[in-house]
Order: structure tokens, then sequence, then C-alpha cells
């Protein structure tokens, strides 16, 4: 017989905190506002932190009667039988962590937060702002002379940039972590004590959250979006020559795990759509190494601080990686090989050293590979193209890992099998492939060299997952063509935030500077940066604080999950389909497609600039100016936000606001002329199509059918707004299950037929009449509609 489950909240999205004289309570409760839980922290205590949690789920009455139980027993304990015992303190979106320095603990709330992702319907929000609330009671306070010293330097690290949290969504997992692992029946997962990784998270105790990026590829109007995800491990965290190397755990300094996740938006859901990822890390090399800064050097001695003849540090590492990623290990070192006078050679040959000790105690299909090659050395030869032998490593590399993809292959890769398709390694499993093996890439910094040759991997790796999903034809990608432009403005992105963060700049050296296509002015902003870089670090000290973590309990499959329906379209709150369906994401059509007529629209065409420095299918400045527009946003203060507002807890005026932030930018559509201008419209549509198909459209076409083809692709190439209705491609019975029908005859494959929603009379009725009033034609209103708009305005206002 199966034990009854401890009742739990799918989804804890409001806080509250309340004050009183001996404890804080924390009320917690999910969006709709129909499940609360209540967490007790105790104020008496002046350096331990004490949580209690009832494990009790109220429902709204009852924590109104729980709340007013206190403040009446707190009003009769002061002898303020005038005045309020319970005081609200702050609203909130979430707990952060318990920190402390010198005296005691500090809670940091989340007190504002936007929604910038989605991955198959779980939300990925931003935090945008936070706030420290000292626990203990000032009548049990033990203050320390540093202890604002010290809160000052914390505050410094800035929470609301780039760090995202999901409330439904495990971001400190990968992918195929999420969709394998945590589907698996009780029964195949191993005790917790041998799976704490898999039983608890948190972003703060093993890797944290830094940066995410998200963008969508249109490929002829079928949305995949792009994300890419940077896990920085909080072990061995600290900024540059401050932390190098390894500690004695086998923890490196600036480790970072990159994720890539590619999926087709035209459905929302783990289990009908098609989802891929590929990881990869970064580190620092595994030695005990050092850099003292003291001598004010731009380039200070590289140190080894102490011998390691049996490879310790480095077995401790490698041991940790095959535990979380198995095997192959591959590590690509672009540290220098050949120096006039040693000083990133000293790291080479001890990390040689390592490897060799390491894999004799190995067996022979789980050996480490090691792949040495002096990037800085192949850059400054006239001879050799980086980027090509980046490309060559690339492909050995995914042939060996392979990637994780959630279904079957398809049905054109099998007619039509690709050759470097059978070379793929991984896991091939009956849903999809596994990625077994990891990469990892380091230089001294791991930071602009880094950077570029996981760019490269990724591209390489997004390739054979457009190909694994039917999006292309063959697992290659282009330069110059407009995803891989989008892909790499991605990793920019993704660079310059790990760069600011351990470096203190930007990143110097970009793809474009590799590539040898960076303009002359580029050369001076890298001077600027690698000085800006060298006084960030030289000049600044980061102190560390002891960090209380809240580790959050998996729901397996047999306990309440999340519906992730209810959370997506909140049936139960006004909303508009702008905020629900429009992201604030970069567009490969908007962004980077050129604006021209009759150019062909697919993201993988190569578009090559010409003498006048103009894309020949576009206006290749204007592309760049909007690209420097959205970063100047991107660091300009932010748009309004959902910000938790101090009121009762059943005021909703936050969640109004909740996704203000997310409304895309939206393009003016191209008005028509006349039937001149639609027939040179559809003069240069059909010469590409009959190249490409080897049919002429124009026979045995009516001129009305021309004029509407027209039209279509205009509004298509104007970026004119389309309609989202389709990343819901299924139908609800009247029971309530969702039906799926394919098109294409391969049932595997993943396009979906849409049916359109049947609207009743009394709908059809509201929207002409909503259509009249915009036109100025104003319906009476009646009894019924008077009364409900002034319970509307008594409940809301009074």
């Amino acid at each position: 017989m199966p034990t009854a489950a401890v009742p739990i909240i799918s989804s804890v999205q409001k806080l509250v905190l309340y004050e009183t004289r001996a404890r804080y309570f924390l009320v917690g409760s999910n969006h709709a506002e129909t499940k609360y839980r209540v967490l007790k922290i105790d104020r008496t205590e002046p350096k331990d932190l004490v949580v209690i949690d009832d494990r009790h789920v109220y429902s709204q009455q009852e924590v109104r009667e729980l709340l007013g139980r206190l403040d009446l027993g707190n009003r009769t304990k002061m002898g303020q039988k005038g005045s309020s015992g319970l005081f609200r303190a702050v609203s909130a979106f979430g707990v952060v962590g318990f920190v402390r320095f010198l005296e005691g603990y500090y809670i940091v709330l989340i007190t504002k937060r936007r929604k910038m992702a989605d991955i198959g319907g779980h939300a990925i929000y931003k935090i945008e702002d936070t706030n420290m609330i000292y626990i203990p009671n000032d009548s049990v306070r033990i203050t320390h002379p540093d202890e604002a010293r010290y809160l000052r330097i914390f505050q410094n690290v800035d929470l609301s940039s780039n760090f995202y949290f999901s409330y439904s969504y495990d971001l400190s997992h990968s992918l195929q972590y999420n969709l394998t692992v945590l589907r698996m029946p009780l029964e195949m997962l191993k005790s917790e004590t041998t799976q704490t990784r898999q039983e608890g998270f948190d972003i703060f105790e093993d890797e944290g959250l830094i940066t995410q990026g998200g963008s969508e590829l249109l490929i002829y109007g079928r949305p995949v979006y792009v994300t890419l995800i940077a896990r920085r491990s909080s072990k061995f965290a600290g900024t540059r020559f401050l932390k190098r190397g390894a500690n004695c755990e086998g923890d490196v300094a600036n480790e970072v795990e990159t994720e890539q996740i590619l999926c087709d938006a035209s459905v929302m859901s783990f289990t009908a759509g098609s989802y891929s990822s590929y990881v990869q890390v970064r580190g620092s090399v595994p030695l005990y190494w050092s850099q003292d800064i003291s001598t004010m050097m731009p380039k200070p001695p590289i140190t080894l601080d102490q011998a390691d003849p049996f490879a310790h540090v480095a077995g401790l590492h490698f041991d940790q990686m095959l535990q979380r990623f198995g095997s192959p290990i591959i590590i690509l070192n672009l540290v220098k090989e050949r120096e006039k006078r040693k000083h990133e050679r000293i790291l080479s040959e001890e990390l040689v050293a390592a490897v060799t000790y390491l894999n004799q105690f190995l067996p022979p299909e789980h050996t480490i590979v090691y792949i040495p090659w002096d990037m800085a050395k192949y850059t400054k030869s006239k001879l050799c193209n980086v980027l090509d032998r980046l490309n060559v490593i690339a492909e050995s590399v995914v042939k060996k890992t392979g990637f994780f993809v959630n279904r079957p292959d398809s049905y054109c890769s099998i007619l039509r099998p690709d050759e470097k398709w059978s070379e793929l390694g991984g896991c091939v499993i009956p849903t999809g492939r596994l990625q077994t093996g990891i990469l990892r890439t380091n230089c001294v910094d791991c930071l602009d060299r880094t950077n570029t040759a996981q760019f490269m991997v990724g591209k390489c790796a997004l390739a054979y997952q457009l190909y694994s999903l039917g999006l292309i034809d063959k697992p290659n990608l282009q330069f110059d063509t407009d995803a891989v432009r989008l892909f790499e403005e991605l990793y920019e992105d993704h660079g310059d935030t790990l760069s600011l963060q351990y470096g203190g700049s930007q990143l110097v050296h970009r793809v474009k500077t590799y590539r040898k296509i960076a303009p002359w002015t580029q050369h001076s902003k890298d001077i600027m940066q690698t000085l800006s870089r060298y006084y960030s670090n030289a000049f600044s000290v980061i102190c560390a604080a002891n960090l209380k973590k809240l580790v959050v309990k998996k729901f397996h499959r047999y306990e309440e999950e999340v519906d992730i329906h209810n959370e997506f379209f909140r049936p139960y709150e006004l909303s508009s389909f702008d905020d629900t369906f429009c992201l604030a994401m970069t567009s490969s059509a908007r962004d980077f497609m050129p604006k021209t007529v009759g150019i062909d629209p697919s993201p993988f065409t190569v578009r090559k600039p010409d003498e006048t420095g103009k894309s020949v299918l576009g206006n290749k400045s204007n592309r760049e100016e909007a690209v420097l527009q959205r970063k100047t946003a991107a660091s300009a203060p932010p748009p309004p936000s959902e910000e938790a507002v101090s009121s009762s807890s059943e005021d909703d005026s936050g969640t109004d606001r909740e996704e203000e932030g997310s409304v895309s930018q939206r393009s003016t559509p191209v008005k028509m002329t006349d039937t001149g201008d639609s027939a040179k419209v559809t003069e240069n549509v059909v010469q590409p199509m009959k190249e490409v198909y080897g049919i002429n459209l124009s026979d045995g076409l009516s001129e009305e059918d021309f004029f509407i083809y027209s039209r279509f692709v205009q509004l298509g190439q104007s970026q004119h707004k389309q309609d989202k209705s389709n990343q819901q491609p299924c139908s609800r019975c009247s029971d309530g299950v969702i039906k799926l029908t394919p098109i294409a005859a391969f049932s595997q494959d993943n396009i979906y037929e849409v049916q359109p929603p049947r609207v009743d009379r009394k709908s059809t009725e509201i929207f002409q009449a909503h259509i009249q009033a915009s036109q100025g034609i104003m319906q009476p209103l009646g009894k019924e509609d008077t009364c409900v708009y002034r319970e509307y305005i008594r409940n809301r206002y009074l």
C-alpha cells in the first residue's frame, strides 16, 4: 500500500514577512493564493539561526485566523492593547538565503522579479531587486565594529545582475538530468543518502546560476528557441588573481557549466515537444598555483605553490567530473606551450604530467583525453586559420560526447542519413539520445580564448541539434548566416558577463578578432578593456561570508506537481495574450534578417557584405545599430517589473505589473500600395521559388491569387507580428484530455495540427462590441454591468 505523501505546495511564489519582537513569520502562498505555508524564524538568538517549519498547508481563511491570533497574543504580552502586535515587514517573491558576517544572520529576499524566458512552459525569472533584513532583535544584538564594512562589501555583489530562478524548473541541473533522472520511477532511484545531488538543490549550494540569454530562430515561420545558461560554481569562488588553480578538495576557480538548449516552440510540452541540449565546462587549471599581484606587473609570474607528484588535487577534480558527467572527460588546453621565458608553459607541463599519471589507473575506455593547442601562437600566424582548426577539434569532441535530445531520430535522418551522423557518440536510447562525457576548456584566465573555443564547439553542437530535430538537411552551419550571427552574439554576451564577474571587464578578444575581421577601432577598445581588467583585479577585494542554504526537496512523479498549464496561462486572473506569449528576446527575423523584399528568409543563408560595407541582402549598419541599442537598453535602468508591494496579502497589484517587461518589440507592418507594387513583389518572390523547386507559380494562377500570395509574403518579410497561438498546438476535449493530431504521415515527427477554438454566441457579441468601441460606437451599459463594475471598485479600492 502506498503511504500518504506529506502535503506540499506546488510552487510558493508569493511571500509576506510578518514581524514580532520574538519571531519573524514568513507566509508563503502559490500564485492563485489557495494554499499557504508558514515558516517561523527565531529572533531571540544573537548568532544562531533557528528556523521552524510546521509542515502544514493552510487555506486562506486559516492563515487569516492564524495571523489574527498572533496579533492579539503579542498585543496582550506587550501590554499594547490599543496597537498592533504583528507588523508586516515586507512582501517578496522568493528567499535567496541566510547570510552571517560577524554578528547575527540576515535574510535575503527577492522583492522584484521579471519574466525573461520560458523552457517547456516553465517560467524563468530574473532577480530585479533584493532586500536584506537583520534577524536578531535589538535587545539581544551583539554589535561588532567591522560588521558594517563587511555588509557593504557583500552588498557590492549585485544580485539583480544576471541571477535567475524558477519556481517549477530546476535551473541548477541540466535539461538531460531534469527530463531523464527526475522522471524515473521511485524504485529506480537510489537512496537519498547516495543521491544528494538529485534530491536537493540550491543555486548557492552547488552551482550558482549566473547568466542566461534567450534567442529565437524563425525557420520559415516555425519558431525555435535557443537558450544559453551558465552555472558558476560557488565552491572556490573569487575574482581573477585572488582565486587561481584549485583548493584541497578539487574545486577549481572560475568553474562554469555552460548549457545550450534548443526547443521547438510550436509545442509547449516536455512530453510532446522536441528539446535538445549540449553541456560543456570551463575552469582553471586544476593545480596548486597562484599569481602575486603585489609586484604591479601586467603579467604577474605564475607560481606553483605546492608540489603534488601524485596529482592528488587533479585526481579529486576529475573524479568529481566523472561522477557528474560520465566519460570521456576531454581537456582542451589553450595555454601557451612555446615561450621565450616560462610563464604559461609552467601550467601546461604540470597538467600533462598530472593527466599522464592519472590515466595509468583508469580503464582504457574511460581515460582522460588531453588536447593541447597553443591558440595564441596560431593567432599570430598569417598562414593558419584559428577557427578552422577549432572547428576540426569541435567536430571530434561532439562526436565523442554526443548530445541530448528527447525524441527519436527524425525520419528524414533515417531516409537521408548523413555520413557524420553514424559516427556520432553518446548513448542512443528508445526515446532519444543522451550526452555522455564532457568537454573541459581552459586557458590561463578561462575568459577570451576559452569563450571563443566554447563558441566553436557550441556552433558545431547546434548544427547537430538542428539536424536531429529535422530543421536542416546537413549537420553543418556556416558563418555570416543569421543563425550563426545570433548564436555568436549570445555567446559574446555570455562571455562578457562571466568576464565582468571574474576579470572586472568585458571580453578583450572576441570571435571577430580571431576571424580577423574586427575593425581598427576595436584595437583601442581592447587596450582599454585590458587596463580595466587589471585595475579591477589589482585594487578590489572580495570577502567571503557564511551563507546558509535552503535545500528544497525534490518532488517525485507520484507526488503533487506544478500545473504548468495554469501557471503559464493563469486562468484565475485577468491577463492579455501580449503579456502571455510575447517574450523580450532576440529574434533572427527581427534583428538579423535584412528587411529587403524578395530574399531567402532562411536563417541558414549566407549573407556576406560587399565592398561598400553593406550586406548584399540587407543593411549591416542598421542591424549592428539595433544590436547596440539592445545592449544599451540591457545596461540601462530596467523598465517597470513585478514588484512586491507592502499591502495586504490579498492585494494583487504586484501581479498586475508582472509581465510589463516581457512585451517584445513590435514592428510596423508594411502597407500595400497598388497592383503595380504587388506585381514587383511577386516577381521577386517567384524567381527564387522557381530556382529552388523547379516550378513556376505563375502557371495556372489568377491575378487575385497572386495578390493574396504576395501580400502574405510581404507581411512575413516585414516582420509582421505573428499569431502566437500555435505555441499551444493542441485542443482540449470535453474531458480535459489533450489530443495532438500530427499532420505528417510519420507520427514521430513534430508537426501537429492546430484546431481553431469554438466561440459561443455571447463571446462573439462581446468581441463585436469591443471592435465597435474602438470605432467610437459605445454600447449602453445594462444594470448587471453596472452592478459588476461597482462590486469590482468596492473590492479593489475600498
